[in-house]
């Protein structure tokens, strides 16, 4: 990932932990095992969403201008509050609601509402009805579609792709779940009325790349709490009369852990910094690319080495650490996994031929 004017210096950086640790905070007592818990079992946790959004946490990014719940800020920061969402295994759409989601109703010039947001891109149509414009579609694994106030849609028009947002109660919702128990749920689109339609500024690749960039995001969070995790454990446990932990070969396994957590923290920061704070904040395809290569290979590779310092604990439902993996084996391949994005890296790397290689890589910048 390129470095850019916007990357994260000594003030920025600042401020990014200004943010993470106000989130953490209305985070760290209100997201406990039974709330995660309770949300696998019925597909929501409105205690939650209400302590998250009266601090405006899920429209971080969105525009003022936007009005309603927007409160400004950059993609960075947005990023920052998803960290800590995934830290926690926080079971909400902030993502979807403010990153995507609100940053899709902006942009087309469309209201923001107060509650949650969801997004798709497709396969949707419009066309026109008696009364106006109706949807038609079918999209699978929609984020929290039972619960939001709108599904904001990538849909096909006669004109092209255009922004609409449709009352998830006219549509046919069918759950389902990802392998944490989130809500990914199919939305049936029959005829359903569009209650806002604008032409959309930017196409399903954009929203893509947002959307990766979320899921680095959330990985990154859920890496640093899996590295504390398994720090204390093997320091707790004591084999022979000492820690585990001082053991050459967990040791060993602890500094690969570390390592695996601290490039995807720096992938995320990186390319979050990189999309800037104008009006194009969407960041790059060579920066997704390589941010989501990392985290989706390194969202393996740390649950592995968690799971395996931890023994059978790590593996029953009581333990922290299996709330976390699930997610991080479920967030790895939403928005395009490992392999779909370390190709389009490299047609990058190859598009722009030999001699630009190296600069290419030593453009790479430290958050």
């Amino acid at each position: 990932m390129s470095a850019g004017a916007n990357s994260p210096g000594r003030s920025a950086g600042s401020d990014l932990d200004l943010v993470g640790e106000a989130v953490g905070e209305v985070l760290r007592d209100r997201c406990t095992p039974e709330v995660v818990d309770g949300a696998e079992e019925t597909g929501w946790a409105a205690g939650l969403w209400d302590a998250v959004a009266a601090g405006g946490f899920p429209w971080v990014s969105v525009p003022e201008r936007a009005g309603g719940p927007a409160v400004g800020g950059s993609v960075a920061e947005a990023c920052a509050v998803l960290e800590q969402v995934g830290r926690f295994a926080a079971p909400l759409p902030v993502a979807e609601t403010g990153l995507l989601g609100g940053w899709l109703l902006d942009a087309a010039g469309l209201a923001v509402p107060d509650g949650p947001v969801t997004t798709a891109a497709g396969p949707v149509t419009l066309r026109r009805a008696a009364n106006g414009w109706v949807a038609d579609g079918r999209v699978a694994r929609v984020p929290w579609a039972r619960v939001a106030a709108r599904v904001v849609l990538l849909a096909e028009g006669p004109d092209g792709v255009a922004v609409v947002a449709v009352d998830p109660a006219r549509a046919g919702i069918e759950p389902g779940v990802n392998l944490a128990g989130e809500p990914r749920d199919t939305v049936h689109l029959d005829g359903v009325a569009v209650d806002e339609i604008a032409a959309a500024p930017d196409g399903p690749d954009a929203l893509r790349r947002r959307g990766a960039l979320s899921r680095v995001a959330l990985i990154a969070g859920a890496c640093g709490r899996i590295l504390e995790l398994t720090v204390a454990y093997t320091n707790d446990r004591h084999q022979f009369g000492r820690p585990v932990a001082r053991f050459q070969a967990v040791a060993a396994h602890l500094v690969r852990l570390a390592e695996q957590t601290e490039a995807v923290r720096v992938a995320a920061r990186v390319c979050a910094a990189n999309a800037g704070a104008g009006d194009d904040r969407t960041p790059s395809a060579f920066d997704v690319a390589a941010a989501k290569s990392v985290a989706s290979e390194a969202a393996g590779t740390v649950a592995a080495l968690a799971h395996q310092a931890t023994g059978a604990m790590g593996m029953t439902r009581e333990y922290e650490l299996g709330r976390l993996t699930r997610r991080l084996w479920s967030w790895r391949e939403e928005y395009g996994g490992e392999r779909e994005w370390s190709t389009r890296l490299g047609a990058s790397l190859a598009a722009d031929g030999a001699d630009a290689l190296w600069p290419t890589i030593a453009r790479g910048a430290v958050a």
